[in-house]
């Protein structure tokens, strides 16, 4: 009998834990209350510094986290609007606004916010970031490179197979560079042009990931890399033979918002609270990691500030960022 009882007692422990697992999703969970679904497409560092806000706010156990990448997570949100699992996402601001113009699906917030920049009612801003020319100083030296100033300077044959990129299909961290060779040379003949000769330069070294060019840069693979530059910042604050260049062109900025999915009657009472808890307690620690100034009284380390940030034109949107990857892929049409 005793043998009996451990055995169903085992199978039961099985059978819970089995129904628990899920690689994907990441956080606590409770059996107690009403778990608060969150979809975000932020990098791990964010992640840990929304999870411990809203821990030390008393919500451990009553959330999920379920991490995606920014392209996965905007066809979702474009597909799927307010029938997605998601109770409140944090997201790449424009993928929020493609979304909320094809199907209406976020709640106004109830909280206030004061951004620099004026933005929609149905998110807040929880950080921004940027890009810059990553050198590794060491490669520079031995390989006798001149020190890129622009954007442009990445189409010089002399960087012929010396320069990491993003491909925008992969990481929106490709749009920044994007932006800057558009915005200052068109999409016509001349941008076009420029754009052919660095995507060549690259050759091998065009990755999916926003971090790949930073990652090769440091390796000593390439001596050049565009990334993101609060990686940069990071590494050369280490000591290690990092530097970073803001291109002349200028340097534009991307931010990642957070909204909560409206689904009437059936929308989680506490979604809003731990909205509110992430963009008020978050900013100190997200700041540091990421340091672009996003709301107002922010401040930053004067060797961290942008000395040429840039607004781009156009509103950002899924439809410009699809012309533009085809602009980068040699596909724009004219």
């Amino acid at each position: 009998m005793f043998l009996f009882k451990t055995l169903m007692v085992s199978l039961a422990c099985g059978i819970m834990l089995a129904g628990c697992s899920s690689p994907s999703i990441e956080g606590n969970s409770s059996s107690n209350v009403e778990e608060v679904v969150i979809y975000s497409n932020a990098d791990q560092e964010a992640v840990a510094v929304i999870q411990d806000v809203l821990n030390e706010a008393g919500y451990e156990g009553q959330y999920v986290f379920q991490s995606f990448g920014t392209g996965e997570l905007g066809g979702r949100l474009l597909a799927e609007g307010n029938n997605i699992e998601a109770d409140m996402v944090t997201m790449s601001s424009f993928y929020l606004e493609s979304a909320q113009a094809k199907q209406p699906m976020f709640k106004e917030l109830t909280f206030e916010v004061k951004p620099q920049v004026a933005v929609p009612k149905y998110y807040a801003p929880i950080l921004g970031f940027t890009g810059a020319i990553i050198l590794n100083t060491k490669e520079m030296a031995a390989q006798n490179l001149p020190r890129p100033t622009s954007a442009k300077d990445l189409a010089k044959p002399i960087y012929k197979n010396k320069i990491a990129m993003v491909d925008p299909n992969g990481s929106s961290t490709g749009w920044l560079f994007i932006q800057d060779i558009t915005a200052t040379y068109g999409m016509g003949a001349e941008g076009q042009q420029i754009m052919n000769r660095i995507r060549e330069n690259a050759g091998p070294n065009l990755e999916l990931s926003g971090s790949g060019p930073i990652k090769k840069v440091m390796a000593g693979e390439v001596p050049i890399g565009f990334g993101l530059r609060h990686q940069a910042i990071a590494n050369k604050d280490k000591g290690l033979p990092i530097d970073f260049v803001d291109p002349s062109e200028g340097n534009y900025t991307l931010t990642e918002s957070l909204a909560v999915i409206d689904k009437g009657a059936n929308t989680n009472p506490n979604a809003m609270k731990m909205a509110e808890i992430i963009v008020k307690n978050a900013r100190p620690n997200l700041l540091k990691i990421y340091p672009n100034v996003v709301y107002e009284g922010e401040m930053v380390p004067s060797e961290n500030q942008i000395k040429n940030s840039k607004i781009y034109s156009e509103p950002l949107t899924a439809e410009l960022l699809d012309k533009h990857r085809g602009f980068f892929h040699g596909q724009a049409s004219q």
